[in-house]
């Protein structure tokens, strides 16, 4: 019974650590997955008229913060983002309809229509 404590002491120290270095992951994929929201919003915005695709590399201070990909589908758009933070790389793919884009703003009518399999 003398070693109870020490023994809960080291089984506190144990749990503690292994919660720190979640939390420290949990932030640096939480970093990673906000860049690549950026490359995403930088895609939606920049969606290709005369071209079939595009893709970007996002700077910032130095650092690659996201690659993008935007390309047209039949009838909508993929838009591509890995996002980086460090070593952590996080990618989301949005699929978006013609009639989507159209609604919120990010097409004009006609825009998309030019589309054929020869892009």
């Amino acid at each position: 019974m003398k070693n109870f404590p020490i023994i809960l002491f080291s089984i506190f120290i144990i749990i503690s650590s292994s919660a720190i270095a979640q939390s420290k992951v949990d932030s640096d994929i939480e970093a990673a997955l906000i860049n690549a929201r950026k490359g995403i919003f930088w895609g939606l915005m920049n969606i290709p008229v005369k071209k079939a695709k595009i893709e970007k590399s996002l700077i910032n201070d130095d650092k690659l913060i996201a690659r993008v990909k935007v390309a047209k589908e039949l009838n909508g758009v993929k838009i591509e983002a890995t996002g980086y933070n460090n070593t952590n790389e996080v990618t989301i793919v949005l699929y978006r309809s013609a009639d989507s884009l159209l609604k919120d703003g990010y097409i004009k009518k006609g825009d998309l229509e030019t589309y054929s399999e020869e892009d």
